[in-house]
């Protein structure tokens, strides 16, 4: 049996080598399979002791700092929410030097995880991009509001203008755009709900990439992922990334493991070994009795409403209903609207008993956020929040293989403004 002690040094040791490894790269390295390491991180099988000197062998024969420096890169985070984008680009190398979010709940759990001293703003819309600092990577998850192209054709026969600017005036999407437009950087990352490929018979999406690639001329790759490669809930992003010149990006270098996670490896453990959390202390699991707390019990006039809406809707011939989960299941996505009465996800606790809620903590882990994550607000908020979030792990994925691109873009740059001095 390996200690608690030699456990938690081997996953910290892990989790330093897999911010600079891909999962495959570091089973090469300790000639294990990738399956086998995304069980050490999930936590269903312990980690060996005998392979904790290699780990330590592999960390210090790693040029930490050199690295670092050569692929460090600045970001700004827009329509920030709680800073699930960020978090995976810190991971690579990126630096937040300008964020963006109205929502005053948020703000406030993005403040509480991160101290930054440069400028926040609230409203993007009236913020002048001019204002922006610069920056190397434009982060925006973008609400996918609806884009109009009424007038359009009419424009066309007036011979009037018809730019981004006119197509997308009046969404989110258009303060990207302007922004990107200004400031040029070398890289964006864009992220919505995969709905954005569809919506409005795919017109919406084509006047996105038409916008990011005929008006501002970005080189664009987008692709859907789900992140349930990285957590136990099924849960598919369109993510959207661009790069001011030319590269070989692809697709290809993702490293999306094939194990999927299961739920049972971020529930609060009931048998004694549920890790005390100062900063939770005894908000949501009480360590005393290594329980969940009562109230993310649903009532038993909630449990019974359910139970006659799934019937109702299943005699009907509907899908509608709850979903009841175990420790070996994936969950549906988690929202926005769990905080009502969380039916998307309720957790099985045993026959006859009523089920109960996720807490906002399992919710942060159900997202990819690590325990040092704080959750200053109250648990409506919180589901809120992370119902809005991204998977973080799948945003720290896709920075590793931008990172290099990011850093090539910005060698040609810095190559045509010594050229461009010079003569």
């Amino acid at each position: 049996m390996v200690s608690d002690a030699i456990q938690n040094e081997g996953l910290r040791l892990l989790s330093v080598l897999r911010s600079r490894y891909s999962q495959r790269e570091l089973a090469e390295l300790l000639s294990v399979s990738g399956k086998t390491v995304g069980r050490w991180e999930r936590r269903e099988t312990s980690f060996p002791r005998y392979l904790e000197h290699a780990l330590k062998a592999i960390n210090q024969s790693t040029p930490v700092a050199t690295e670092v420096a050569s692929q460090s890169f600045s970001t700004i985070d827009l329509f920030a929410g709680i800073g699930g984008i960020r978090t995976g680009f810190e991971v690579h190398g990126g630096s937040c030097v300008f964020t963006s979010e109205w929502n005053d709940f948020s703000k406030r759990t993005y403040l509480e995880n991160f101290t930054d001293t440069h400028e926040f703003v609230g409203d993007i819309v009236p913020f002048p991009a001019s204002k922006i600092p610069n920056h190397d990577v434009l982060l925006a998850g973008f609400p996918c509001q609806p884009f109009s192209i009424a007038g359009v054709s009419k424009k066309i026969s007036l011979g009037r203008a018809h730019g981004f600017e006119d197509l997308t005036q009046g969404t989110l999407f258009f303060d990207v755009a302007r922004i990107i437009a200004e400031k040029r950087p070398p890289a964006f990352l864009l992220e919505n709900v995969k709905n954005l490929l569809r919506h409005d018979k795919g017109n919406t999406f084509r006047i996105v990439l038409e916008t990011l690639r005929d008006e501002l001329n970005y080189e664009v790759h987008y692709k859907i992922i789900d992140g349930g490669h990285f957590t136990p809930q099924h849960r598919e992003r369109v993510i959207i990334v661009g790069f001011a010149e030319p590269t070989n990006f692809t697709w290809d270098d993702l490293d999306l493991p094939a194990e999927r996670p299961l739920l049972g490896s971020i529930l609060h453990r009931t048998d004694g070994t549920e890790p005390f959390l100062e900063h939770d202390g005894n908000r949501f699991f009480d360590h005393e009795t290594s329980s969940v707390l009562a109230k993310y019990t649903l009532t038993p006039k909630l449990w019974e409403y359910l139970q006659a809406y799934a019937a109702k809707h299943k005699a009907a011939g509907n899908g509608f209903g709850f979903g009841l989960v175990t420790e070996g299941s994936v969950t549906r996505t988690l929202s926005a609207r769990y905080h009502k009465d969380g039916s998307e996800i309720l957790v099985s606790q045993g026959a006859n008993q009523r089920p109960r809620r996720l807490t906002p903590r399992e919710c942060a882990r159900l997202m990819g956020y690590p325990d040092s994550f704080r959750i200053p607000v109250s648990d409506t908020q919180a589901y809120r929040q992370f119902g809005n979030s991204v998977v973080v792990p799948v945003m720290t994925e896709v920075a590793r293989i931008m990172t290099p691109h990011i850093a090539a873009v910005k060698a040609t740059r810095e190559r045509a403004d010594v050229e461009l001095m010079a003569g």
